[in-house]
């Protein structure tokens, strides 16, 4: 497999006949219109992403679908859950929820899940192999912090993998960091592996989620809770959307309402994002957290080693000591 014949097969399974129409994609999935760092950095902030449970109407369907298109490995499984991660480390529970509606485009909830690969050549390892195994992808782009590649589960569960740059490389100006949605430049990716023989034999490690991305109701609203409660630090503004980190990520969060603008409260019986969790690096800062959250009114249940939360709109965000 040639490195244009690989690039070519990655644009067909975006559904784009060119680099442009790829990057294209990606701002829609974004939003917008216009030696490769690791999780290390993402998942050494005082809080980071921890893991994801997503409620599923087709349990085997979706749980295949991590292990071959991703490479989680399965390390649970029963009649009603699975369990995968990477490493050892458990980043995504599915729950069985059969005759579950699908949540509406419109709802809040989730936007999508980003799978941080630890580095360049291995997200190009695993562009190879995604081109090799005919997984669908929906777009491409290069983010200035990041490249990306976007697509979807067996259910519509938005997906993000990714690879940050350095973050030494970061464009600060203040506390607003340079993000953009240019074309993914393959060729340079690519030329970190070998394009004619997949080597992605599952997912490194090292990989981490990296980020969640949710839909909302109202972005003022969102941002008193995220930042004011939680204590997430804004990274970056657009229309419609924000994007919010602990400790100088580029963004542990990015929330927007480009389809969710006025959404009510989430129907918990409605397949999609049941709860996600936040890793939070001291006692002193759970216990900062508990005290905001009770500050502004939101909930905050005690649970095994931390706390459970809702945003405005019910999604759950499970605070859990590190």
């Amino acid at each position: 497999m040639t490195a244009d014949l690989t690039r070519r097969t990655l644009l067909h399974l975006a559904g784009a006949a060119s680099l442009s129409a790829a990057a294209a994609a990606a701002a829609r999935a974004e939003g917008t219109s216009g030696g490769g760092g690791g999780p290390t950095f993402a998942s050494q902030t005082p809080m980071r992403i921890g893991m994801v449970t997503l409620r599923v109407r087709n349990l085997d369907l979706v749980a295949d679908y991590y292990r071959d298109a991703i490479g989680l490995t399965i390390m649970q499984r029963t009649a009603t859950g699975a369990r995968l991660g990477a490493g050892g480390v458990p980043l995504l529970d599915l729950t069985r929820r059969a005759n579950a509606p699908a949540e509406a485009r419109n709802a809040a909830g989730l936007y999508h899940t980003a799978f941080l690969m630890p580095t360049r050549s291995d997200l190009a390892r695993w562009l190879v192999f995604a081109a090799a195994n005919k997984v669908p992808l929906s777009g491409f782009a290069d983010h200035l912090v990041s490249e990306s590649v976007y697509l979807d589960d067996p259910e519509g569960n938005g997906i993000e993998v990714y690879a940050d740059r350095p973050p030494e490389s970061w464009k600060w100006d203040g506390g607003t960091v340079a993000m953009a949605t240019d074309p993914l430049d393959f060729d340079n990716l690519l030329a970190l592996t070998n394009p004619r023989i997949s080597s992605y034999a599952g997912a490194p490690e090292g990989l981490r989620i990296g980020h969640m991305h949710l839909r909302v109701g109202d972005l003022d609203q969102a941002g008193r809770f995220y930042g004011g409660a939680i204590g997430f630090d804004p990274t970056r503004k657009r229309t419609g959307a924000a994007f919010l980190s602990s400790g100088r990520y580029h963004h542990h969060l990015g929330i927007n309402v480009w389809q969710s603008a006025g959404a009510g409260r989430r129907d918990d019986a409605a397949a999609g994002l049941a709860w996600f969790s936040l890793e939070v690096q001291t006692q002193e800062i759970l216990q900062a957290l508990q005290e905001r959250l009770q500050q502004a009114g939101a909930p905050a249940a005690a649970i095994e080693k931390g706390i459970e939360t809702s945003d405005p709109w019910g999604t759950k965000i499970r605070l859990i000591k590190a």
